[in-house]
């Protein structure tokens, strides 16, 4: 069909929340015009594949845009997460998403919306890079001449069970699904495979209690158990702000108090900061996953977790795995949670000529990160930076995998708080982020709390060398 233009300031590949979050302040904080390119009927990315079931694994306070709070800032009263801050539903993200761009974006009327579209590989003409984007409903091609860059969210795409497929071979007669499905079974079985440790692991085994199956009648393929945060630690607001500082401070003073890296994660298990599902089981992995106390109570009276390695086929009679086998029967449900929800390619420069690919600059918060990636872009219009000095104050912080990362994640992250700490503009923005909800309570509180400010006391002493120590570490790590 024909080919028409579109001229913007930013193309913004991708309407999940990374790239919401960058066209949020882009709307706030400049008077820039840009165009969002998705592939789905909906704002939120990978939300509108998400299971039923799915809740954030982090307060909502701490999730979505910066300029819109998602949620209604309850605690909870009862259930796994009760006395903590309130996770939001995955529709209720969705919806979110959705007011977010129907109520803050597209009001602005410098946000053009393209839903249902797919991006198109750029194709250099005449020494500059022409982008299109097909429409998936009329096949119109348009091409899009962007003044200023383009923002690139997919080097963080989450793949979900509900549209990842099995990597191995399931034998025909097996019923393997996702774990979309468990809403929609129609009868018991005798016995339920929860396939994957991730966070989409832990949610089916948890549905699965919550829902009276017997903890014995589930059987849990763990390839790899991870270290997970205590979601007590890091919650939002005035009444928990001694806790989530006092746990960021002990951290530093354990990194002191300890002799080495590998160490050093004990240390932080012995100290209330991490957790593992089996005290008795090594953990090999650290993926920022987040577990209430009460949650990894639940898991822990599954006892047949099998510990062998990824499934390579699921056969008639067997689970084939990396590093044995284990029975299998014909009239079990085999529940797929083994997506990667993970970037698998290594981290890039930032701000790149002409491009700005979103990824963190702080751990474990992917929505702070955008956002605050957006606002050093609009310092460079205002300030004259180039994309060398935004790339300095916004360091990538590796996407962790291993137990070790905690360690590379945590060396970037207090290098990044320095350069933010000595610029004026990015250290008050932070302070009134609501995205951040900890440096403007700290900045406040420590003038009048004896106990913030005796925990102020204490990081100013610990900071300095153990942010020394865990670049050394980090640098023998690799």
């Amino acid at each position: 069909m024909t080919d028409q233009t579109i001229e913007t300031d930013y193309l913004i590949i991708g309407a999940g929340a990374s790239g919401l979050c960058v066209a949020d302040v882009l709307v706030a904080e400049s008077d820039a015009s840009m165009l969002i390119v998705d592939r789905h009927d909906l704002p939120g990315g990978h939300w509108n594949h998400a299971y039923p079931f799915v809740r954030l694994h982090q307060p909502s306070a701490t999730y979505g845009v910066n300029s819109l709070p998602l949620g209604q800032d309850r605690i909870d009263p009862d259930g796994l997460n009760r006395g903590l801050c309130e996770l939001a539903t995955g529709p209720e993200v969705l919806a979110y998403f959705d007011r977010v761009m129907r109520s803050q974006l597209l009001p602005s009327g410098r946000v053009d919306y393209r839903p249902m579209s797919d991006y198109l590989d750029p194709e250099p003409a005449g020494g500059r890079t022409v982008h299109r984007f097909r429409s998936r409903v009329t096949g119109l091609v348009q091409t899009v001449a962007v003044r200023k860059k383009v923002v690139d969210t997919r080097l963080g795409n989450v793949m979900v069970p509900a549209t990842h497929p099995v990597e191995f071979p399931v034998a025909p007669e097996l019923s393997c699904v996702p774990l979309n499905a468990l809403p929609q079974l129609n009868r018991p079985y005798p016995r339920y495979v929860v396939i994957g440790a991730g966070k989409t692991g832990v949610d089916a085994c948890l549905w699965l209690l919550a829902h009276g199956i017997d903890p014995d009648a589930i059987r849990w393929i763990v390839p790899r158990d991870a270290w997970l945060q205590d979601r007590a630690n890091v919650q939002p607001g005035d009444a928990f702000l001694a806790r989530t500082f006092g746990s960021f401070v002990t951290q530093m003073e354990t990194v002191l108090q300890a002799d080495s890296a590998s160490e050093l994660l004990l240390r932080l298990e012995a100290a209330g900061q991490l957790l593992r599902l089996d005290p008795d089981v090594l953990p090999t992995m650290y993926r920022c996953a987040t577990i209430s106390r009460d949650e990894l109570a639940q898991l822990r009276r599954i006892r047949d977790v099998v510990r062998l390695g990824r499934v390579t086929a699921i056969e008639a009679g067997r689970i084939v795995l990396e590093h044995g086998t284990v029975p299998a029967e014909a009239d079990w449900l085999y529940v797929h949670c083994s997506a990667v929800p993970f970037q698998s390619q290594g981290p890039e420069p930032i701000f790149q000529h002409g491009r700005i690919a979103p990824q963190l600059v702080r751990n474990c918060q992917p929505m702070f990160s955008a956002a605050l990636i957006a606002f050093v872009e609009t310092l460079g219009d205002k300030e004259g930076l180039d994309d060398a000095a935004m790339n300095r104050l916004c360091q990538v912080v590796p996407l962790p995998e291993r137990p070790h990362d905690w360690i590379r994640m945590q060396a970037v992250v207090m290098l990044n708080q320095y350069h933010w700490s000595q610029h004026a503009g990015i250290r008050q923005w932070i302070e009134h982020a609501r995205l951040d909800g900890f440096a403007g309570r700290l900045h406040r509180l420590g003038k009048t709390d004896p106990v913030i400010q005796a925990l102020a006391q204490r990081f100013k002493a610990a900071a300095v060398p153990a942010t020394m120590r865990l670049q050394q570490w980090a640098r023998a790590t690799g």
